[in-house]
């Protein structure tokens, strides 16, 4: 599904109806010339004690989807909040006409005259995929999490920051252009009680109450809640993306939202990431030094005396630390001899046992949307 959104609204498709909502003054931006206020920002944000579910607004003179200066109207929301004042439930293809329509009704309120035609037709500059994963057979998201660091990065990835954040309860690659997120959903949803700051989501107040409604229903059938968000953050990226995955829609809200796309984006990280999953760091850590090496050789049986001490030397140093601390701490080595060794713990062979992600991979492919 689609959560998060960045329309861009050109000044020929809206009318600010009530300036004086915006901070400073839309008038600013509206009344005075377009280069004397290229650097002015005027915005209307929701307040937390709103109890309607509002987007951000942010009037500007800037350059449009298009390179030509121009006065833009940004529209960032959420779409499920929109709907549903959370975004644990999910939206559904045929919810289109639905969400256009209700947004355009919180706009108007807002002071924006538009059309739900020029809605659906807007470009679309941030997208963020998500999926909410219901584990109902034990599983933890700190377990799947605590899998997800301890994998080897994909260097397609081009990543340049990982985040293992709230005591393992979530984990981030980042770079400029998109990020890559996996949560648990009920944990953040518990530290944004607290405070703001300690949540990966952002905008948390309008869903707080959720959080006691997900209590009750752990109570009479326990489970837990997932989350896995491929946040794709510039247009240019996007491109970038859709012709590699063949994927031929305008990157406009009408076409993009659909649950097919979505899910292809998803799936495309997810196997990018499992395909980098090395069988050796599955093996337990209880296992002795003996039986670790006893197991290397009765399933690899071709592999030289010097490999075999090689990856049990890994495996050991990766209880301990994940694969991008070690890579840090062999930066001034040769990095080719580190990436061969990960390459080889890819390709071991060890007693067969089901991946644990399988269960991120199978719910998204089915793409059963989740409702309270």
């Amino acid at each position: 599904m689609i959560d998060t959104i960045i329309l861009l609204l050109n000044k020929k498709d809206f009318t600010i109806t009530k300036p004086d909502e915006f901070s400073p003054p839309a008038s600013w931006i509206l009344n005075h010339t377009m280069y004397a206020t290229h650097n002015l920002k005027s915005v209307q944000f929701p307040n937390k004690h709103d109890t309607l579910y509002k987007p951000r607004l942010t009037l500007s003179n800037r350059n449009n989807v298009n390179g030509i200066l121009d006065t833009v109207l940004k529209i960032e929301l959420s779409l499920p909040k929109l709907m549903f004042n959370n975004n644990f439930e999910e939206l559904r293809y045929k919810d289109f006409d639905a969400v256009a329509v209700k947004l355009h009704q919180i706009l108007s309120g807002m002071g924006v005259q538009t059309t739900i035609e020029a809605l659906k037709k807007a470009p679309v500059t941030t997208v963020h995929y998500a999926k909410n994963i219901l584990l109902t057979d034990g599983t933890t998201p700190h377990y799947l999490i605590n899998k997800l660091q301890k994998m080897c990065m994909p260097q397609s990835l081009d990543t340049n920051q990982t985040n293992f954040r709230n005591g393992g309860h979530a984990f981030k690659w980042h770079c400029n252009a998109y990020e890559i997120i996996f949560y648990d959903k009920m944990y953040d949803l518990a530290q944004a009680k607290k405070s703001s700051k300690r949540a990966i989501e952002k905008n948390n107040d309008i869903q707080l109450q959720l959080f006691e409604k997900l209590q009750r229903k752990q109570r009479r059938k326990k489970f837990e809640v997932f989350r896995m968000e491929v946040r794709l953050n510039t247009r240019a990226k996007m491109k970038q993306l859709f012709k590699k995955l063949n994927v031929q829609a305008p990157l406009t809200f009408q076409k993009l939202f659909k649950p097919a796309i979505s899910r292809k984006m998803l799936l495309h990280y997810l196997d990018e990431l499992q395909s980098h999953h090395a069988p050796l760091f599955e093996l337990p850590t209880s296992m002795t030094d003996k039986s670790l090496i006893t197991q290397i050789i009765l399933h690899n049986p071709d592999l030289s005396t010097n490999k075999i001490i090689q990856l049990f030397g890994l495996k050991r140093l990766h209880e301990t630390m994940s694969i991008q601390e070690l890579q840090q701490m062999f930066t001034k080595h040769n990095k080719r001899s580190l990436q061969r060794l990960l390459v080889d713990a890819r390709r071991l062979a060890v007693p067969t046992k089901e991946d644990s992600l399988d269960v991120i991979h199978k719910q998204v492919t089915k793409g059963k949307t989740v409702r309270l």
